[in-house]
């Protein structure tokens, strides 16, 4: 018995991607309107690696009663403290703002092991600085922008520059739509995420640049078919690849995500929402844009003539 390749996109669609592309910009506009308005208005919920302060895991002996937890620890003068379950129920992760006068954290960690209890066990701790949360701050901010600089500037040497504006275009809709999530959700905001927001980017560039080297094939091979039309049928003719990586990425985040504990939770979230929108963006917001920005079809074929002759 000869077993068949599952297939979950057939060989030969033909989605009228471009007719539809209007509506994505629409929709893409309306999210990231909203997504800027959640991040001015509301902000993110940083963590301790951007705001500064103490985090410290502890084990109590049995489950912990998050309501009885809450009142200790609202009573020592620590400000607000964030609390958050983990595991089976004995883990509980403790954060508190940064205290003056406490810049190492051993004053608030005290306070807090004090007020817990011999029943509580410490397992880990963490202290940030403000002046160290401001510099992972700028370092985080100069991280995407450079990634970003240096897409724009490598699109523009291996494409041409409305093949690089529309890259662009697409990254910068999908950093603003994950702040936009992050904002909404009040998911925690730290490092991972940046290092998160920096993979989508990555894995959004890799969808965007396939599609584009299919479109400049198809622009030197089919040069009496209509910009439209070719668009469309590239991104058909790469699209059995393009969902089959996402989906077999997702499983893999999912998993992450279900059993990889509360460590990595902010990451994996992150990432999930990256796939589809990345996904999304490389379709609906980079390659209309080639039609907007007016590629010319003579320049592709120019440039396939000169690069036949070298």
């Amino acid at each position: 018995m000869r077993w068949k390749p599952i297939r979950l996109i057939p060989d030969d669609t033909k989605y009228p991607f471009m007719r539809l592309s209007r509506f994505g910009f629409f929709l893409s506009g309306i999210l990231c309107t909203l997504s800027i308005a959640l991040f001015i208005f509301k902000g993110l919920n940083y963590g301790i690696d951007f705001k500064g302060g103490t985090e410290i895991q502890v084990r109590g002996t049995q489950t912990v009663q998050m309501d009885d937890l809450r009142k200790k620890l609202d009573s020592i003068g620590l400000g607000k403290v964030e609390l958050q379950q983990m595991g089976t129920g004995n883990d509980v992760l403790i954060k508190v703002a940064a205290q003056a006068g406490d810049a190492e954290g051993q004053i608030s960690q005290k306070k807090i092991m004090e007020a817990l209890g011999p029943s509580f066990e410490k397992r880990a701790a963490n202290t940030v600085g403000g002046s160290v949360s401001a510099e992972y701050t700028q370092n985080a901010t100069g991280a995407v922008m450079l990634s970003i600089l240096f897409v724009l500037v490598f699109l523009s040497f291996r494409f041409e520059w409305q093949f690089a504006l529309g890259a662009v275009l697409s990254l910068l809709h999908d950093v603003t739509l994950s702040l936009g999530l992050f904002s909404l959700i009040g998911l925690e905001f730290n490092l991972s995420v940046v290092a998160a927001i920096l993979t989508i980017i990555g894995y959004s560039l890799n969808d965007t640049v396939v599609v584009f080297d299919r479109i400049r094939e198809y622009l030197r091979r089919y040069k009496a078919m209509g910009l439209a039309d070719l668009i469309d049928f590239s991104i058909n003719s790469v699209l059995p690849r393009t969902i089959l990586t996402s989906m077999a990425t997702l499983m893999a985040l999912l998993a992450l995500f279900f059993f990889g504990g509360e460590v990595i939770r902010g990451f994996t979230s992150a990432m999930i929402w990256g796939v589809f929108v990345g996904t999304y963006s490389s379709i609906f917001i980079a390659a209309p844009v080639l039609i907007m920005l007016g590629t010319k079809r003579e320049v592709s074929a120019t440039q396939a003539k000169a690069s036949k002759g070298r």
